[in-house]
């Protein structure tokens, strides 16, 4: 393959440039579709093991979330911080040995403690994987690509939650529900293996050709700088906007994730192996919004488009578009059920693909882990009181509708606060 001699800062990359940056966000790709199978197992199984095999009540089953969700926060006030500090190849490594680990534990479970601690560990682990995602983005990728990329990677979410309705019901009915958390823990610890042989900083990768490390970096070139305390960096309202942004549309997916087999399952009683298509169509959706969303703010940025205006008509869109879930409550037909919320995860994870580049558009790279880490625990706690909140409305009023409801409005009102926090997304000066 020829190689271009020089490329200059910030002009259009030549054919001759390369491509290895996309196979390392293949990777960030694949590790999250198998992040999202391992923590879906218990979203799928959820109605058939409440039903016969541990008859879980709403409030057990909202503990067992919040367990995931609790442990999730607490580790994103670690993982960012922690692959800052050792770096992007090793830090993304000990968290999925973490999670994989946990997944198989949870097949010895014979009671809701025992679920609970390997559903804790699970979150611990997978706290670990959008740090690392984002970071890996923001030293791989210019940032008029970074939005196009994260899409791609988190659209390995919608992947794995399309394979898990698919296949653990298959496992479950022919070799048991232990079967379902062995496969798919296992296939996690193997993602590890092609990760550690692959991955170098661009800057130290033997296989890396220098014109496409030039294109990589050819951002204007930022200023070395020390490791930035998080007691520093949530002094600034970038960092808040970010934070605010997850803690008010996380909580919509995770209630997605955990609760919609089981809305499913209460409105249209369907069995475990009936659930499967609905869950997939759903999370089919999902993956052409997270590509999509990341695709539609580049291509205004490619219209010349200022980053601020590209990025926020995007996630504007987006809001828009999951504003209509709310009539899911309300829908006697199960398909346009599956459409209203299809289309709403679709938008959701549009929005999502925007609102993850928010940290590396105006922060260093240096510190771009840390802040995802800082708003990935926001969302993590507002899953834990969403969950909360649902364990208690529907033990007492078997009643939906009120999370439809905060899902169809937050995504408005959160795009509102971040455009009123960052009206014009500078960069936080950090070094000053």
């Amino acid at each position: 393959m020829a190689i271009s001699k020089s490329v200059a800062p910030g002009a259009a990359v030549a054919a001759a440039v390369g491509y290895y940056r996309w196979r390392i966000c293949a990777l960030c790709f694949f590790a999250t579709t198998i992040n999202y199978v391992d923590r879906q197992v218990l979203g799928v199984l959820a109605p058939y093991l409440q039903q016969h095999v541990f008859f879980w009540t709403e409030i057990q089953y909202s503990n067992l979330v919040n367990a995931f969700q609790a442990a999730y926060a607490i580790g994103l006030l670690l993982a960012g911080g922690f692959v800052d500090r050792i770096g992007t190849r090793i830090g993304y490594a000990v968290s999925i040995g973490i999670w994989s680990a946990a997944t198989i534990g949870a097949a010895a479970a014979r009671n809701v403690l025992q679920f609970g601690i390997a559903r804790f560990f699970l979150g611990l682990g997978e706290s670990g994987n959008f740090p690392a995602s984002i970071k890996t983005v923001a030293e791989w990728f210019p940032k008029r690509e970074r939005a196009f990329a994260t899409g791609i990677f988190n659209s390995g979410a919608n992947i794995g939650a399309v394979i898990a309705p698919i296949v653990v019901p298959w496992l479950t009915v022919n070799y048991g529900w232990q079967s379902a958390f062995l496969a798919t823990g296992a296939i996690s610890a193997l993602w590890i293996i092609p990760w550690l042989a692959m991955y170098r900083p661009p800057q130290k990768h033997p296989r890396l050709s220098p014109a496409e490390l030039a294109y990589i970096h050819s951002d204007p070139p930022e200023e070395a700088g020390a490791k930035t305390a998080w007691a520093k960096l949530i002094t600034y309202r970038q960092t808040w906007a970010f934070l605010i942004g997850k803690f008010m549309t996380d909580p919509i997916w995770w209630f997605v994730m955990f609760w919609l087999p089981k809305f499913l399952d209460a409105r249209y009683h369907l069995t475990l192996t009936a659930l499967g298509w609905p869950l997939v169509i759903v999370y089919n959706f999902a993956t052409i919004g997270s590509i999509a969303g990341g695709w539609l703010s580049a291509g205004f940025l490619k219209l010349g488009w200022t980053l601020n205006r590209a990025r926020k008509t995007a996630m504007l869109l987006c809001a828009l578009a999951v504003a209509p879930v709310v009539f899911a409550a309300y829908t006697s037909h199960l398909w346009i059920t599956v459409m209203l919320v299809g289309i709403a995860t679709a938008a959701h994870q549009g929005w999502s693909a925007n609102l993850f580049t928010l940290p590396s558009d105006m922060f260093p790279k240096r510190a771009v882990a840390s802040v995802v880490g800082i708003g990935g625990f926001g969302g993590a706690l507002a899953g834990v009181l969403m969950s909360t909140f649902t364990g208690f409305v529907l033990e007492y009023t078997h009643s939906y509708m009120p999370m439809f409801i905060i899902s169809g409005s937050a995504y408005l009102l959160s795009l509102l606060i971040i455009h009123l926090l960052v009206p014009r997304l500078n960069p936080a000066d950090i070094d000053s």
